[in-house]
């Protein structure tokens, strides 16, 4: 299993309509607003790494309305 979080910088007045798009992305198993450097986390979960990140670059980081993206990746160890 791998899992990844994505923190999301919006465009302003976007956040809303990313945190829709989020909602209809298969792997994205969670979703928060935050307050603060960031306006939205995004957990994503995937069976492999390599679905993981294609999801994050192919799905995710191409939201309209994202202005940048910060992806922290889970590891066992």
């Amino acid at each position: 299993m791998a899992i990844g979080f994505v923190l999301i910088t919006t465009q302003p007045g976007r956040e809303h309509d990313v945190r829709a798009t989020l909602d209809g992305i298969e792997f994205v198993t969670d979703r928060w607003m935050l307050f603060g450097e960031y306006d939205l986390i995004a957990r994503v979960q995937a069976d492999d790494e390599y679905t993981l990140t294609r999801c994050i670059v192919e799905e995710i980081r191409v939201i309209d309305g994202i202005a940048d993206t910060k992806t922290l990746i889970g590891a066992e160890l």
